[in-house]
């Protein structure tokens, strides 16, 4: 007998089709292939370059930090929208390493437990059912995920490689422009690395004064940069009078399991996110957000891991490019996104998902498969290298170990694009 609560979903998670559907998604067929594999190949140590998270735990100083905090009564309670120490901590950090000024830390800054709760809550603060979110693909589909459960609607904004990987503003329809509520970005991007440029966030000003389009720069990777300074979506004129940039602690610290990032711009923007968060949550472990103002003080921590993923990216283009591909180093991010072959030693791959398939069953090497936009394969240098016991290490020489065997089972390819 089926329980009358298959009847009560909400259509937003399935409605009483819910848990019942067959489609199984990207990462779970990742998964279930990765398994396949390994049983299969119990000898064979799997590379995998899909995972989206730093291989590295939190500097040493940062979790001693923690620790410490974690220690005094003051700090067992709840932090509501943040402690003020934090916030104060955001306007240096964002001038030193942004070169952006006159951030008020009262009103301009709140913190967030994690960047995917800040992309979740927002929609709750300014989508009616009928509004229009624009959302790049491929991506993070958080913010525009939550938009349609508001009753809101997506219009999805394809990043071309012709287009350097940004999306086309000025070709949106005008019935869209007209019921556009918010507008997402993310750069540097996930997953094709692009980066944004100056002249392209005025564009995005312009368009959000021209259209009354709230903009919400995701900058989870807005310091991981190659070839260039980190660039601020708030460094460009006025950009503060339409939108808000989220900052993360994950990408840059090693801190992805501690949930914390910042949101900085726009008043209204930052007061509704804090009414809309205090129904949500009590904020934040204090003694992380102690651990956090550290890191910002600490910019130089990034710099050191920055380091370490233009090292092993610029290897990985080489590999990819001797076995074949056309890689090209991307302008940030810990991420090579590249075309997938239409062949592969005969065997014909219509998506990317076909080939990411394959490389995971036959090469033990797991990848991301991109389809929104063109067929793409996304892969991660922050991949975990190993010593000789087996433990995670950062040294180069067990680094140069695992892509050495990474270039072995990929040699034999015969790629036809």
């Amino acid at each position: 007998m089926e329980s009358f609560i298959q009847n009560l979903f909400a259509e937003r998670i399935g409605g009483k089709k819910f848990g019942k559907e067959e489609v199984i998604y990207k990462f779970e067929k990742i998964k279930r292939a990765k398994k396949e594999a390994m049983e299969k190949h119990p000898d064979m140590e799997l590379i995998d370059m899909g995972v989206g998270e730093p291989d590295e735990m939190a500097d040493p100083e940062v979790i001693e930090v923690l620790y410490e905090e974690a220690k005094k009564w003051e700090n067992r309670g709840y932090a509501d929208n943040g402690i003020q120490e934090l916030k104060d901590a955001v306007p240096e950090y964002m001038e030193r390493v942004y070169g952006v000024k006159d951030i008020d830390p009262v009103n301009e800054v709140i913190h967030s437990i994690g960047s995917k709760s800040a992309l979740a809550y927002l929609p709750s603060a300014f989508i009616n059912p009928g509004d229009i979110c624009l959302m790049t693909v491929p991506g993070y589909p958080v913010m525009g995920t939550h938009a349609e459960w508001y009753g809101g609607k997506v219009y999805n904004l394809p990043l071309l490689e012709e287009n350097d990987f940004l999306p086309d503003l000025e070709n949106i329809p005008k019935e869209v422009r007209e019921k556009a509520k918010m507008l997402y970005l993310n750069y540097p991007n996930n997953p094709t690395g692009a980066k944004a440029t100056k002249k392209f966030f005025k564009e995005v000003v312009d368009f959000a004064f021209e259209n009354d389009v709230i903009v919400v720069h995701d900058a989870a990777y807005g310091a991981l940069v190659y070839d260039d300074k980190p660039l601020s979506f708030l460094s460009v004129k006025d950009a503060k009078e339409v939108g808000v940039e989220i900052h993360s602690f994950s990408k840059a610290y090693n801190m992805t399991g501690w949930r914390l990032a910042f949101l900085v711009g726009n008043e209204l923007i930052i007061k509704a996110f804090a009414t809309v968060k205090d129904n949500f949550d009590s904020g934040q472990f204090i003694p992380i957000q102690k651990a956090g103002i550290y890191c910002l003080k600490h910019p130089e921590i990034t710099e050191r891991i920055r380091k370490k993923y233009e090292r092993r990216l610029r290897k990985m283009v080489k590999i990819l490019n001797d076995v074949g591909f056309k890689a090209k180093m991307p302008g940030g991010t810990f991420y090579l996104y590249v075309r997938t072959p239409k062949k592969a030693n005969g065997i014909e791959f219509k998506t990317a998902e076909d080939f990411s398939q394959y490389l995971i069953k036959e090469k033990l090497i797991s990848t991301v498969p991109w389809d929104d936009a063109g067929p793409y394969l996304r892969l991660a240098a922050c991949f975990v290298a190993r010593d000789e016991n087996g433990n995670p290490t950062t040294e180069e020489k067990y680094e140069d170990l695992l892509l050495e065997e990474f270039k072995r089972r990929l040699e034999d390819l015969d790629l036809e694009f």
